[in-house]
């Protein structure tokens, strides 16, 4: 290879490199910023957060969920490409305990929504709304999804032919969950809006303005985490994009 090619190739990684190193720290910021949003909207609007009276219960449903199905999941999703270079086993299980913290907060707050629905005067239904309906079908693919990857690519008898037949995959309905939460979440603030402020939201309110507001923020932060993980310069090469999840040994 000519000096002119390397320099080339050096200036292309350079500059990959540059762009995503951007992008990651947007990514970043909107994901904080949703999740402080998330907060400052169930301080100033909704009441805050209680452990024992259920209409305040029901507020972390909303800030555990953020936290868990938008931006660990979405850090989970990246995690491979923004520590290209780390030691293949370590990000294996790495990923897996992000995954381990979405589940425990998911938990937490489909737990939350369910007290404070059965502990309600009167009790409020549960499950009949698109919302939950969604996120119960998110929650079991979830689930599957951290269960298949357990035995695909951390279970030491799994054959090397095994994971590259289900490598695609996992990644596919890995992107196609976090899109599902995404849309979870955005019908989730819509559904709580139109609840809490019935025949006001319709006159603008402050609060109807701001959940809004945070539902665009939500799709936003979805578009760019989808955008990072299909762009093709941002993938690792060909040999290290499947290395670090099939091989068990270390580089």
């Amino acid at each position: 290879m000519s000096n002119n090619q390397q320099q080339s190739q050096n200036s292309t990684k350079t500059n990959v490199f540059t762009t995503y190193t951007i992008l990651y720290t947007t990514f970043q910021i909107i994901g904080l910023a949703l999740i402080y949003n998330v907060y400052y909207w169930i301080i100033n609007y909704r009441g805050g957060f209680s452990l024992n009276e259920p209409k305040l219960i029901f507020n972390w449903h909303p800030l555990l969920m953020t936290i868990g199905f938008i931006y660990f999941l979405a850090n989970s999703i990246l995690h491979y490409r923004t520590f290209s270079n780390h030691q293949k086993q370590s990000l294996k299980i790495q990923h897996s305990v992000i995954h381990g913290y979405v589940i425990v907060l998911v938990l937490l707050a489909a737990c939350a929504a369910l007290i404070s629905h059965v502990y309600a005067s009167p009790p409020i239904p549960n499950f009949y709304s698109l919302h939950s309906w969604l996120g119960i079908f998110t929650i079991v693919m979830f689930l599957s999804q951290f269960i298949s990857g357990l035995v695909s690519f951390l279970y030491p008898g799994a054959s090397i032919k095994y994971k590259e037949i289900m490598m695609p995959y996992h990644i596919y309905f890995g992107v196609f969950i976090f899109v599902l939460a995404v849309i979870t979440a955005v019908t989730g603030f819509s559904e709580k809006l139109i609840f809490a402020l019935d025949k006001e939201y319709k006159k603008f309110p402050q609060e109807g303005i701001f959940g809004n507001f945070l539902g665009l923020l939500c799709i936003l932060y979805g578009g760019l985490v989808v955008y990072m993980v299909t762009k093709p310069e941002f993938k690792r090469n060909p040999k290290l994009e499947y290395e670090p999840l099939l091989s068990n040994d270390s580089p």
